[in-house]
């Protein structure tokens, strides 16, 4: 069974020309894998491309958008799936339930939801599936911070910090999932 890539990552293109690098570069991965990728099907910022970059390398993908954001993020509906969903949660468990892995580029605030929701729902055991932040050019040090000090501060426990792999490029994150999609 083909295996699936949960991407979560902006809307927008960010202000370095190395995240759009590293989308594409992601989306062509995973079809080099043989995965499919799943995501917000959005086809604005490295959302589109992840998935112009997949589609393109000839990867199957599974987009779910919400309704309301169909216009405002573009919804990409010439993918192997488009679901349409009702409210943001629906999305996210559609996402991570279609799923095998999580990988999380960078983003704004839905990202951070999108990897919260998906980090507490590890937490408590609602799943086991690997969630690897792709900290291009340093972008998730501050939220690396941010979980250790949470840990430091005992308002979780250490094995928090197990639960997120960080890898600094593609390259560096390809062997992080094949290992754990083996």
């Amino acid at each position: 069974m083909t295996k699936s890539i949960c991407v979560y990552c902006g809307s927008r293109a960010g202000t370095h020309p190395e995240y759009m690098q590293h989308a594409s570069e992601m989306g062509r991965a995973i079809a080099q894998e043989g995965w499919r990728l799943v995501y917000g099907a959005g086809d604005v910022g490295l959302m589109g491309a992840v998935a112009r970059a997949a589609q393109d390398a000839g990867a199957a993908t599974f987009g779910v958008i919400p309704d309301h954001l169909k216009r405002r993020e573009v919804g990409k509906t010439d993918l192997t799936t488009f679901i349409v969903t009702e409210t943001m949660h629906e999305r996210k468990k559609v996402m991570l339930m279609n799923a095998d892995a999580v990988v999380v580029l960078p983003g704004g605030p839905g990202s951070l939801d999108e990897f919260f929701e998906v980090l507490t729902w590890r937490q408590l055991g609602l799943h086991d599936k690997p969630i690897v932040l792709l900290d291009i050019m340093g972008y998730w040090g501050p939220l690396r911070a941010l979980l250790e000090h949470v840990v430091d501060h005992g308002f979780a426990e250490d094995s928090l910090l197990d639960f997120v792999q960080s890898a600094s490029s593609v390259a560096e994150a390809l062997p992080i999932l094949r290992r754990a999609l083996s």
